[in-house]
């Protein structure tokens, strides 16, 4: 039995109370990686009261398992309010939770993950938009031909939401954020719907600076420079 089930498995032997001790004493912090297939572990089981719990104590790794789980519900609901909040947190690995959960909500309810995608990619925050343009450009769920037409749309958006904003706005590190997701989650688009993607990707205005950057950052990623190539 090895990991997320090996993960599952220890989380249900023991009472919720210990489970915030446990996620620390495993979550691979301090150090390059947090363990997120204990994070994933943790989405399934969660509820109000364990969620509640994680978000109070101020610990990174604690928020990020309470983002995800909030991301994976987040459906119309209380919970997409609260993951729209930590999507726009400070702490990198909180934003990152939300995104998995939203993909993890993908997975079983892709409808739901796109109706989030497609109000969240429109958001005034950069960071929102970030979201919504990192959960939804994950190759495991672009398979769906919807998805992958999803993807691109959230992609166009985004970058014209940034070429729209006033230069000192673009300096922000919010803007930054969102650039750099810009920066690799075109390609995963493209990849994913080559017919549609390329083209949308040629019309990319690159005498806009930000624009520009993005498309060289993606035009190295081999899972569309060989694209370009061909």
């Amino acid at each position: 039995m090895t990991g997320r089930t090996q993960w599952t498995a220890a989380l249900r032997a023991m009472p919720t109370p210990e489970w915030a001790a446990y996620l620390s004493e495993h979550s691979g912090l301090p150090g390059p990686r947090a363990n997120l297939e204990l994070v994933s572990a943790y989405v399934p089981l969660a509820d109000e009261t364990t969620i509640d719990t994680l978000l109070s104590t101020g610990d990174e790794y604690h928020a990020t398992c309470a983002a995800a789980a909030l991301g994976a519900r987040a459906e119309g609901t209380a919970s997409e309010k609260r993951a729209l909040e930590l999507a726009a947190d400070a702490r990198w690995r909180v934003r990152e939770g939300v995104a998995l959960g939203l993909q993890l909500l993908g997975d079983t309810k892709p409808a739901a993950l796109a109706s989030i995608v497609d109000a969240w990619v429109d958001h005034a925050h950069p960071l929102v938009q970030r979201a919504a343009v990192a959960a939804i450009c994950e190759p495991r769920l672009l398979r769906d031909p919807r998805m992958a037409s999803l993807a691109l749309d959230a992609c166009e958006r985004a970058t014209r939401h940034l070429a729209t904003r006033e230069p000192e706005e673009r300096k922000t590190p919010d803007s930054r954020t969102l650039r750099l997701a810009l920066g690799y989650c075109w390609s995963v688009a493209v990849a994913a719907d080559p017919t549609h993607g390329l083209p949308a990707f040629a019309a990319l205005d690159t005498d806009d600076p930000d624009v520009a950057w993005i498309v060289t950052q993606n035009s190295r990623k081999k899972r569309l420079s060989c694209l370009l190539d061909s």
